[in-house]
């Protein structure tokens, strides 16, 4: 009797480590003065079947508009975008309960940060109305120093409306972390800056930078899963430009747009990603397109139109792919919730599971190990 009792005790603890493993928590900043949000919530999401359940959640965390982990999961960083009052904020953040709790916050040193990065000694932010990236250290409880570097960005562009001037509206690191690479929807260019991260002051050095057509509007970048191609979104038109990147330095080989050809209404481009296995690029459209437009990536680095799916919400201005590939969910500013949508691996296309997290106005979506 003791054999069948322990096979099927040994079947249990395998099921259950491998249902462990098709969990994630999922992060969502929102922004809280629209309606009513406590700031970032914690959902546990199972990339096998699209179900969610609520873990926890802030409170009185103002706009948190963008997030990123610390590499060992123990820390939370988010920008807290309220104009020229803007901070930074850092977490203590425990994966099993989803509690955050505030450590420290700093002054952005720009108005209303947008993005955020961060390494093992850094934490780095792209300010859009400040047209600056400011550079933080962190400190060994995870608490952030004041700003050490601030880098200005300066110019304007063709845009009356939008493009008076600079608006840093992204940082990211170079697959190596050797640079940095920031978009500028303002002066239509995109920066490259070596990165020194042990550096006093002098974290970020330009390297290089190239001018993309006049008020197309930089907004997202993401490099390709080889690090040998740059996909950068342009916001005011619509423009999706490829890249080749080497050591620093881009070069434009391609260029396509994410817009259907009859398309006649008004638009905003949001964000850029690519799925885990390199196959497929996906980019998020708001105004009156709100739809996600979908590219094959070929072996030369050059994209293929692929298809186009409704995001069933308005404003997708974030959207995440789960770190198995199985689920895209797009996070809906203006119709406060976020929509679950099953990937087709082989084809890339998207189909939707009828799921939706139910949120206020949720703008930035996080997957981390629970």
């Amino acid at each position: 009797m003791k054999k069948p009792f322990a096979v099927v005790l040994l079947i249990f603890i395998f099921t259950s480590v491998q249902a462990q493993k098709n969990k994630f928590n999922l992060l969502i900043g929102t922004y809280t003065q629209s309606c009513d949000s406590k700031g970032i919530y914690v959902y546990e999401f199972d990339s096998k079947t699209g179900d969610f359940s609520f873990k926890n959640a802030t409170e009185k965390v103002i706009n948190p508009s963008y997030m990123a982990v610390s590499k060992d999961n123990n820390f939370v960083y988010s920008v807290n975008e309220f104009g020229a009052e803007s901070t930074v904020s850092s977490f203590n953040y425990n994966p099993s309960s989803g509690k955050l709790n505030l450590i420290n916050k700093q002054s952005s040193k720009g108005a209303n940060p947008c993005y955020i990065i961060n390494d093992d000694k850094n934490v780095i932010v792209a300010n859009y109305s400040g047209g600056n990236i400011s550079v933080f250290s962190k400190n060994n409880d995870g608490s952030l120093a004041e700003a050490k570097q601030l880098v200005q960005h300066y110019g304007k562009g063709t845009n009356a409306q939008r493009q008076k001037g600079p608006h840093a509206h992204m940082v990211g690191f170079s697959p190596d972390k050797k640079f940095v690479l920031s978009s500028d929807l303002g002066n239509d260019k995109v920066y490259s800056y070596a990165y020194n991260p042990n550096a006093t002051s002098t974290v970020l050095e330009i390297k290089d930078s190239i001018s993309v057509k006049s008020g197309s509007g930089p907004r997202h970048l993401t490099f390709s899963k080889d690090g040998k191609f740059v996909y950068l979104l342009q916001e005011l038109d619509g423009a999706l430009t490829v890249f080749s990147y080497s050591n620093g330095t881009l070069k434009k080989i391609d260029e396509t747009t994410i817009l259907s050809k009859d398309f006649k209404g008004n638009f905003s481009a949001a964000d850029i990603h690519i799925s885990p296995d390199g196959k497929f690029l996906y980019a998020s459209n708001r105004g009156e397109a709100n739809n996600i437009t979908i590219f094959k990536i070929l072996k030369n680095g050059k994209l293929q139109l692929n298809g186009q799916t409704s995001t069933l919400g308005k404003g997708p201005r974030n959207f995440a792919i789960d770190p198995s590939g199985n689920f895209l969910l797009v996070a809906h500013q203006f119709t406060n919730d976020v929509v679950i949508f099953k990937r087709n691996k082989k084809t890339g296309l998207l189909i939707d599971t009828g799921k939706k997290i139910a949120l206020c106005s949720p703008v930035c979506l996080v997957f981390t190990k629970n």
